[in-house]
This record gives structure tokens, C-alpha cells and sequence, in this order.
């Protein structure tokens, strides 16, 4: 048996353009009249190529004598001129792995690929598989292999397991492991990687041109449930030694950090449950923690970092209340009246702080603040004072009517309304007490 040396030795005596040992002429052509020659020999052609083998074989029906050598024409793109030169080329080089730089990146070697499968090169069309498998791909590249790997047949398979759907245990047990680490309580080292982690949780869960990639089940919904009231906890933790703190409970920096890191991370998990539909759990939380809440943030000073922080709780209040007012979480009428009675005049006393405090250039980068909060926070206190006993609303309105905040938020819209059924209520009611008589007496 010869030795790998051997072969090595005897490949390398031929060297492609070479006239005077070439017995072969490949003629590559195009449609716009490219036509270059390459000087080979078919000993290399015929081993490594089955197009070349063929064509080169007795059993052709024709063979051109062109330069006093065998011809063989390769009619190709123009676009694909040189991965058909850079091929041939390859042929004549010794591919058993142990030179990987043959490829000069991913479009060359996808380049190459398409024509060694064409051409029907075995041994090319594996060594262009393993590159591509095993090296990165830029997202151009990746959507280029996309659009051509898939034509190239079951040989070329194994350049897209990277991209192949993934068994859903694997899903949850990643969903999952992300999940509590997404709710956890890190190092502030580690923040930009947590924050990373909420974004493709959010990601996996949501149905936008493809569907989500997790389908949530009792038990998913479960394990996101455990990880959440950790996470208020924790948080009601923090809460209870800043509501005891007979000083100022905002006054340090450590303070400040904690506080602003778990609402920021209260307010992301509402993007998660409210796609779960479990947002009940956030709103039954709130409701129990607000008073502590509001108790710490009104004994802050009015630093922006302290600013911020309210910012926060408001944003979070914002998507609490939402749920309560249209519907989604439904609480007994004393704790809705309860609930709103203690942020509404929370919100209105600083809005105007956060107003003041973006209007200054340096602020406005660190008070990020949703175009909608305001109007969706207004319109959700007017659905939540109109689903309120009418006595109940009254006693609202009447304190907005004299608040000096009167302008935010504004309840008008509440009033017109209260004012309409109040005054045509004994009438509409009396009518259906007289339907109801009539009814009985038939």
C-alpha cells in the first residue's frame, strides 16, 4: 500500500498551468464571451472529479483536441467564475483536514461548495461541508447559506444543524434556567448580562412573524409563578427595612440602587406574565406592597436619582392598574377604590417633578419615559373610577374638584359621565322596576 507521503509526492509532481506536462485544456466560458484556459492533467481531473471523469472517459461521445490536448468546456456564471477557477485549483491540493486555510472565508467556500457539488467532487464537497459547519457566520452569510445549502442536497445537510429546530424540552429547560436567572439578584458586575437575558425571555414568548418559540403549560407557568414571588420576596425584603428606617430610607446610594434594580426588574415581569396571563400575580402583589411603597418614596428627597426611582414605581402602578381597569384582574370593589385612592395622589404630585426634571438636557437621558404612560395611567383611573359604586365616585370627584392637581390627571371624561347616570338614574332604574312588575303580573 502506498504511503499517505507517497500520494502527497505524487500529486504535487503536477502543477496546474503547467504546459509542458498538461495532457488537458478545461476552457471555462461564460455567456458574455469570457473564455479562459486552464492547462491541467486529466490524471488529477479524472481522480478528483466526476465531470472531468466523464468527459475525459472512452465512453464520451466526443472529445475536442484543442493546443494538441484533450479539451473539455466548463460553461459557467460570470459571478461564478472564480469559484470554478479557485475548484480546480483544489484539485490539485491535498484536502485530508489538516490545512484549514484553503477557504478564505465563508462566501468563498460556500461558493465553492455550489460548484463541487455541480461538478461532483466528493472530496472537495467534504471539506467545504466540515469548514462551513465548524466556522462563524456573519448574518449576511447566514441567510446566503439559507437560500443555498438547502438545493445542495443531503451531502450538504450538515452545514445547517446550527440552524435546525430545537426539541421543546431543550426549550423549556433553557427557558427555565434563564427564567431564574432573569429574576435573580446578581452582581452589579453582571447587570448588562441579566438585562440581555430579560430581552431574549421576552423574545422566545412573543408572536410576532414567527410563533413563540415556548408554548407556556401549567407547569411552565408554574416555575415563572416560584421565580416571581421570589423576586417580591426579596423586594418586600428591602421594603420593610427602608419603612422602618426613621431617617431618610433613600439617603444612600446602596439604597438607591437596590430599589431602582427591583422595579426595573418588577417592570419587565409584567411583559412576561401579562403574555402568560398570569398578570394576577404582579397585580395581588401590588395592591399588598403599595402602601410600604409609597410610604419609602415620599420620604425621598427630590435627587433625579430619587426621581428616577419614582418614575419607576409609576411605570409599574401604570401596568397594575391597566389590568384592573379593563378587566384583566379582577379585585373586589374595596380593594380597587383602595388601590387607586393611594397612587392617584401619589402620581399627581410627581408628575410635575418628573416634568421639571426633564426639562433639563442631562436628566432626560436618565428619565426614559414612555410617550403613552401618562395617557394610559389617565385613561386607566377614569375606567377604574367608573366601575366604582356611584358613591364611591362621587367622593373622587369631589376631591379631584378641589385638589390643586386638578389638571392631572384629568377625570373629566369620569365626571361627564357620573354626572349623566346620576341624573338619569332614578328614571332608567324606575323603568326597570316597572318592567319588572309588568313581568311578575303576566
Amino acid at each position: 500500500m502506498e504511503s499517505q507521503a507517497t500520494k502527497k509526492e505524487e500529486k504535487t509532481t503536477c502543477v496546474i498551468g503547467d504546459r509542458s506536462t498538461s495532457d488537458v485544456v478545461v476552457r471555462l466560458r461564460t455567456q458574455e464571451g469570457r473564455d479562459d484556459w486552464l492547462y491541467c492533467h486529466s490524471e488529477i481531473l479524472v481522480k478528483n472529479c466526476k465531470y472531468f471523469a466523464d468527459r475525459l472517459s472512452e465512453n464520451w461521445p466526443t472529445c475536442q483536441i484543442l493546443d494538441s490536448r484533450n479539451c473539455v468546456d466548463v460553461y459557467c456564471q460570470e459571478s461564478d467564475f472564480d469559484y470554478h477557477v479557485n475548484l480546480i485549483r483544489l484539485l490539485y491540493v491535498v484536502i485530508d483536514g489538516s490545512v484549514d486555510d484553503l477557504w478564505h472565508g465563508v462566501r468563498n467556500a460556500l461558493g465553492i461548495l455550489q460548484v463541487a457539488v455541480e461538478l461532483g467532487c466528493p472530496q472537495i464537497i467534504t471539506a467545504c461541508v466540515n469548514y462551513l459547519e465548524a466556522a462563524t457566520w456573519e448574518e449576511a452569510e447566514e441567510e446566503e447559506i439559507l437560500k443555498i445549502v438547502p438545493r445542495l442536497g443531503l451531502q450538504a445537510e450538515p452545514v445547517l444543524a446550527r440552524l435546525q429546530p430545537v426539541n421543546q424540552s431543550a426549550i423549556v429547560n433553557i427557558f427555565v434556567s434563564a427564567i431564574r436567572f432573569a429574576t435573580s439578584s446578581p452582581p452589579l458586575s453582571m447587570s448588562d448580562l441579566k438585562s440581555s437575558t430579560q430581552e431574549q425571555l421576552e423574545y422566545m414568548i412573543t408572536e410576532d412573524d414567527d410563533a413563540p418559540l415556548l408554548t407556556a403549560d401549567d407547569n411552565i407557568k408554574h416555575e415563572v409563578k416560584e421565580c416571581v414571588n421570589r423576586l417580591f420576596s426579596r423586594f418586600n425584603n428591602l421594603l420593610i427595612v427602608l419603612s422602618c428606617d426613621s431617617t431618610e430610607p433613600l439617603s444612600n446610594a446602596e439604597n438607591i440602587h437596590l430599589f431602582r434594580s427591583y422595579l426595573t426588574d418588577v417592570s419587565w415581569i409584567c411583559q412576561i406574565l401579562t403574555k402568560l396571563e398570569i398578570m394576577r400575580e404582579l397585580v395581588e402583589y401590588w395592591f399588598d406592597a403599595s402602601e410600604k411603597i409609597v410610604k419609602v418614596l415620599d420620604q425621598g428627597s427630590s435627587t433625579i436619582e430619587v426621581i428616577e426611582i419614582k418614575l419607576r414605581a409609576i411605570e409599574v402602578t401604570s401596568k397594575v392598574l391597566e389590568a384592573i381597569g379593563y378587566g384583566t384582574v379582577i379585585l373586589p370593589t374595596s380593594k380597587r377604590l383602595q388601590i387607586m385612592k393611594l397612587w392617584l395622589p401619589f402620581v399627581r404630585v410627581t408628575k410635575p417633578l418628573i416634568d421639571s426634571a426633564t426639562f433639563n438636557s442631562e436628566n432626560a437621558t436618565t428619565l426614559k419615559i414612555d410617550g403613552e404612560l401618562w395617557q394610559s395611567l389617565e385613561s386607566s383611573f377614569v375606567s377604574i373610577i367608573l366601575a366604582l359604586p356611584s358613591g364611591d365616585q362621587a367622593e373622587v370627584l369631589t376631591e379631584w374638584l378641589g385638589n390643586e392637581y386638578i389638571k392631572y390627571p384629568d377625570l373629566t371624561e369620569a365626571f361627564e359621565v357620573w354626572c349623566y347616570r346620576s341624573k338619569v338614574a332614578r328614571r332608567r332604574l324606575s323603568l326597570i322596576g316597572d318592567e319588572h312588575a309588568m313581568t311578575n303580573s303576566i
